[in-house]
């Protein structure tokens, strides 16, 4: 029987999809990381050896999938040798990146490595708004020249956009660089609130006018394209402060997701090291402990955890009660109701949250950019 705070007896399945945050070491300064905002205090990042242990056991265990992340993984430089580490165990295999530090020579190298898949986030679709929020004069033509490079190695062109109120409407021309550079599938995706866009909120929250716009135009893209029979496949993502009812939160605590971040703390999503829970590391027990056994993982599986109105709601078995770090950063309580929840009675943090973006939003200038120096205040408050 798993330690659980759950009477859930069932053992899960396996973790399909494993996330290797390789560093929290960057050299942009996005202020919507989702890196979080201690990150200058976190322990010494797992060797490469270590690693390779780490994707050998999840492979044994059922991991299908494989996403290189950070911070900036290109940082790392032993990466090329990661990839074919994991491709050589049976690892479909993702690169998530800035574009910052790749080469058309490091395109190559992990092409014969095994890579499947590249994804390049950009800050905007103008220059000077993308570098600003990037924090590098440089950032935009480097990730304008490594697209291209990209989808001249043969790697389907995976581009990402985190969209905000200072670039979301100018979502049209976002889109049509997205076409001009040839990608196979776009992610237009709102800020979610964790992190350093937590922090942030305030000023990068959108209206609601601003995303049923751009929604919108998104839509009418999306048809033009479909007549057009253009490859090109746009998603667009809004913000949980946009929704009456929570998502499924990674598909479901401890159900298919397990995120092992640099120092080697488990973790069933990427936020979950800020929650009042101890959780595994891989230096001190095996995945097969972490996933199957451990407090942390099944701390919310399950049903019995929850609190009403969760427990009686007839819709737990598809958003299983919502998100615990959105409720934990909102409430203060990781099991309460997710206050995205219309059913919650701490809804009201949302309403005024949407209010704030209406009427009180702040600027560009208010924002705190993630960086080295940042996180160490932050980590002496």
């Amino acid at each position: 029987m798993p330690s659980s705070g759950s009477s859930c007896a069932e053992r899960p399945g396996p973790p399909l999809w494993l996330l290797a945050e390789l560093t929290y070491r960057c050299p942009l300064q996005c202020p919507y990381c989702s890196n979080p905002l201690d990150f200058a205090r976190q322990g010494e990042e797992l060797s490469t050896a270590e690693w390779i242990e780490v994707f050998r056991q999840a492979r044994e265990l059922g991991a299908a999938q494989l996403g290189f992340s950070g911070g900036e993984p290109l940082v790392r430089q032993d990466l090329a040798e990661l990839i074919k580490a994991a491709r050589d165990l049976g690892y479909y295999t993702n690169l998530i990146t800035s574009g910052i530090g790749l080469t058309e020579a490091k395109i190559a190298a992990f092409a014969d490595a095994g890579l499947d898949h590249i994804q390049i986030s950009f800050q905007a679709a103008d220059e000077e708004v993308n570098n600003l929020l990037a924090g590098s004069h440089k950032a935009f033509a480097q990730k304008l020249a490594m697209a291209r490079a990209v989808k001249a190695h043969g790697y389907p062109m995976v581009l990402n956009f985190v969209t905000h109120r200072h670039n979301i409407d100018h979502i049209d021309r976002i889109i049509e660089l997205c076409i001009a550079l040839e990608a196979d599938f776009v992610e237009l995706a709102t800020c979610q609130f964790y992190g350093w866009a937590e922090l942030n909120r305030a000023g990068l929250l959108p209206s609601k006018a601003q995303l049923e716009r751009a929604e919108r135009i998104t839509n009418e893209y999306r048809a033009r394209l479909a007549a057009e029979k253009h490859p090109c496949k746009l998603i667009f993502v809004t913000p949980d402060y946009y929704e009456e009812r929570p998502k499924a939160c990674m598909s479901g605590w401890g159900k298919l997701f397990l995120d092992i971040t640099p120092d080697g703390t488990a973790l069933p999503c990427h936020s979950a090291r800020q929650l009042p829970v101890q959780f595994p590391n891989v230096r001190e027990h095996s995945i097969r402990h972490i996933w199957e056994e451990s407090f942390g993982f099944n701390r919310f599986r399950g049903y019995d955890w929850m609190p009403e109105p969760c427990r009686s709601c007839d819709e737990k078995e598809r958003d299983y009660g919502g998100c615990r770090c959105q409720a934990y950063m909102l409430t203060g309580d990781m099991t309460a109701a997710d206050p995205v929840c219309a059913k919650s009675d701490r809804h009201g943090i949302i309403l005024d949250a949407r209010r704030q973006a209406e009427e009180t939003p702040q600027g560009l200038e208010s924002l705190q950019y993630r960086n080295e120096k940042a996180s160490r205040v932050i980590c002496k408050g």
